[in-house]
């Protein structure tokens, strides 16, 4: 293997997981960013949406990284008028399929069973006064995808959001990985530019 090859080979390297970590930066799914909070498009209609956990952190707010397994209070800020004539359901689901942060409606229709991957559901209703609240007690960690549904009032049509969040710590997905490749390789790469016999010179 030469020097070029594992030169080209450890920058190609960089840019991918570099690459992974930047593109959690930005929009996916249904998601935006937004300051401190997300901001949830449900078809040409949009909705602030944070989370909290009054138990253990008080009344910090929280957007796809929810840090403890307990009770989560989300709600949801309507920035449509239409929002508040609409009857919106919201249901949790575990991310079995590892659809994680890309995750759309399309892919919320293809699982075969969504009640028996559902942990949570709250049926429709209207809330007139610009917030939807749900409140629900997680028991274990992991990667969960959050789906909203809305009715329109006078026409026989509904828009979705779905987004992904993580509970009970941050899911590095595939970063590890990628860090065990760069530094596997550089060490590749210092043994064959002879690194070890130059240190070993250099302790006599």
């Amino acid at each position: 293997m030469t020097n070029n090859f594992l030169r080209k080979l450890i920058l190609v390297i960089q840019l991918v997981a570099t690459g992974s970590v930047s593109s959690q930066a930005i929009a996916h799914g249904s998601v935006d960013m937004e300051e401190d909070r997300c901001l949830i498009n449900i078809n040409f209609m949009q909705a602030h949406f944070t989370v909290f956990q009054p138990e253990s952190s008080d009344n910090r707010e929280f957007c796809e990284d929810i840090p403890d397994v307990s009770r989560s209070v989300f709600v949801m800020e309507y920035l449509h008028g239409l929002l508040a004539e609409m009857q919106i359901d919201f249901r949790i689901i575990r991310d079995v399929n590892g659809i994680g942060q890309f995750a759309s409606w399309e892919d919320i229709e293809a699982i075969e069973d969504l009640e028996a991957v559902t942990v949570y559901y709250e049926r429709p209703r209207i809330e007139s006064g610009g917030f939807y609240t749900a409140s629900y007690e997680f028991d274990s960690r992991g990667t969960y995808l959050g789906i909203v549904t809305a009715e329109h009032p006078t026409e026989d049509r509904s828009y979705n959001a779905v987004f992904y969040f993580q509970v009970g710590g941050a899911d590095l997905g595939t970063f590890p990985i990628f860090i065990a490749l760069i530094l596997l390789l550089q060490g590749g790469y210092w043994l064959s530019n002879g690194g070890y016999q130059k240190l070993r010179a250099r302790s006599r």
